[in-house]
């Protein structure tokens, strides 16, 4: 077995009805491909990191949100409460049918 893999062949013809083989990739071709291939690896990771950060910016900016609007509705809730009970009505009230 050999270790290099192997490519699927290119199927060219001439004008004259003959198959052309293509001439195997040089030793520049072969540098730009690995190159081009780092480089997309290496672009991958950075937009994968791009969007973790993003996500980050979104929870830090709607975290405050989220305390602030649960502050209100407690505190809507504790006001409501105290003043049930300074009427004399019941806190919460369980409607059966």
């Amino acid at each position: 077995m050999s270790d290099h893999p192997r490519r699927p062949p290119v199927i060219d013809m001439t004008p004259e009805g003959e198959f052309r083989t293509p001439a195997p990739p040089n030793r520049f071709e072969r540098v730009l491909m690995r190159l081009g291939g780092v480089a997309i690896l290496v672009a991958g990771v950075a937009l994968a990191l791009v969007v973790a950060a993003l996500g980050f910016v979104v929870v830090g900016l709607l975290l405050p949100v989220v305390v602030v609007a649960g502050a209100i509705g407690a505190g809507v809730l504790w006001w409501r409460l105290r003043q049930m009970r300074r009427h004399g009505r019941p806190a919460f009230v369980v409607m059966r049918r």
